[in-house]
């Protein structure tokens, strides 16, 4: 049976600034590198193997407009993203890690 032993357990580890850092490993460094070569190939080969009529103008104006826009979108929510990060709004409301969020406010 799986129990929750609870967030005080947790949460000062994470701030623990002196732990060494787990380092990664060649072999997992190998195996990504090995992955993103087949997923590559897989690509171009999927591509290069697509038989038929040759794509109208009109496909290539929609797909670089499909394309623009979610590259638009993409660097966009990046934007927010590090925007809120670096001016504090991802911080909590509490410094205290260990408060109880059950508490009153006071």
């Amino acid at each position: 049976m799986l129990t929750f032993r609870g967030a005080d357990d947790y949460l000062p580890r994470m701030d623990d600034r002196g732990a060494p850092k787990p380092k990664t490993s060649v072999i997992g460094t190998i195996a990504l590198v090995i992955m993103l070569i087949a997923a590559a190939a897989f690509a171009v080969r999927s591509w290069t193997s697509i038989e038929g009529p040759p794509l109208p103008e009109v496909g290539y104006v929609a797909m670089t407009i499909g394309v623009v826009f979610s590259l638009m979108i993409g660097f966009a929510l990046m934007t927010l993203l590090f925007y809120s990060s670096r001016h504090g709004y991802d911080e909590r409301a509490s410094r205290d890690m260990r408060a109880n969020n059950d508490r009153e406010p006071q």
